[in-house]
């Protein structure tokens, strides 16, 4: 198959990109080029939809299209309708952020979605974020706007639409910092701050397994809407950073600081402390169910594969870089110093 990417070269597009050609498949990518060119033997056309540039798409033709970079439905709306005559299956890489916090309780491909008040949307389709296009770009409209985009492409493209909601994705290129942060905290050994409670749940996918399944998934024709996440067990948080020891071979001992106090020492969650979600908050990245996914051929690789080659991969980086994510040392300090503080003085 010809298969188009819009985006490609960054995190998940990368790793589609992997997937493809690992299949057999001829890949042609659609990008900025912030992140660099594609690797060897992609075909890469340089272009930049956020500012209304598809020109170099015109009068080409590909058996499907993998959208990985749609944040807006403006944007959104703009490929797939100059795309609906060029393409058979369109792939759209959507949210599990996509549900309205009205639903209760776990939350399946029919749940009510979030929506964006129309004297907002220009203005949020107006946003040209600096860097990489993130979902912190958007704010709290950011399920909305990933809803909206969903409907402009099945609009477009009348019943070829596979649109996938994945939850926190993680793995090697993860530039985000949201998991990686653990792996590399942890590897430094001695001790570190665990936020909650030990038994809390922890989900998140890896992207070569998101694309993998994608990848087999449009070789089937596959439509309709799949949640996407995992893993296909009970995962706690105490079990993420006790395989994070365990495949680093550190020495750290983990001191667990529960929600309420980090929550009024302006702990956030997610990116300051990250994977940690506070008791009072019930996001549809945890109760979102994915069986329909996993009947349809999702799978996993183990824990230890994600942690390990994530860490691999950070530690190939300059260890100077600033991250998106995670707690700094000397917050980290402060944190545990008070924590420690509190318990000796309610001795």
């Amino acid at each position: 198959m010809n298969i188009l990417v819009l985006g490609g070269t960054a995190f998940l597009g990368r790793h589609l990109v992997d997937a493809a050609i690992a299949r057999g498949h001829a890949i042609t990518v659609f990008s900025r080029g912030h992140h660099g060119e594609p690797r060897r033997g992609v075909e890469w056309l340089h272009g930049d939809r956020n500012g209304g540039d598809l020109s170099r798409l015109a009068g080409l033709r590909w058996h499907a299209v993998i959208d990985t970079s749609g944040y807006v439905p403006a944007h959104v709306r703009a490929s797939a309708a100059m795309l609906a005559s060029q393409v058979d299956h369109y792939t759209f890489v959507s949210t599990l952020s996509v549900y309205a916090s009205s639903n209760e309780g776990t939350v399946d491909e029919t749940g009510a979605l979030e929506e964006v008040p129309d004297d907002k949307l220009e203005a949020l389709e107006a946003i040209v974020p600096e860097g990489p296009i993130t979902a912190v770009a958007y704010g709290q409209m950011y399920g909305g706007l990933k809803a909206l985009c969903e409907r402009a492409a099945t609009e477009a493209m009348k019943g070829r639409t596979f649109i996938v909601r994945p939850g926190l994705v993680v793995g090697p290129y993860d530039y985000t910092d949201r998991f990686t942060y653990w792996p590399s905290r942890i590897a430094r050994g001695g001790e570190v701050l665990a936020p909650g409670a030990p038994g809390a749940s922890s989900r998140f996918i890896d992207a070569r397994d998101l694309s993998a399944w994608i990848v087999a998934s449009i070789e089937l024709g596959q439509t309709g809407i799949y949640n996407a996440t995992g893993p296909d067990y009970d995962l706690t948080m105490e079990r993420v950073l006790a395989e994070c020891r365990d495949v680093a071979g550190s020495d750290a001992r983990f001191t667990w600081v529960d929600d309420d106090f980090l929550v009024a020492h302006g702990a956030e969650p997610w990116t300051n402390v990250p994977l940690w979600v506070p008791r009072t908050i019930s996001p549809a990245s945890l109760r979102g169910t994915f069986r329909r996914a996993l009947a349809a051929g999702l799978r996993y690789r183990p824990l230890a594969d994600t942690i390990r080659d994530t860490l691999l991969w950070d530690q190939s980086r300059p260890p100077d870089r600033e991250r998106r994510a995670g707690i700094s040392p000397t917050q980290e300090r402060n944190l545990l110093a008070a924590w420690h503080a509190r318990a000796a003085a309610q001795t």
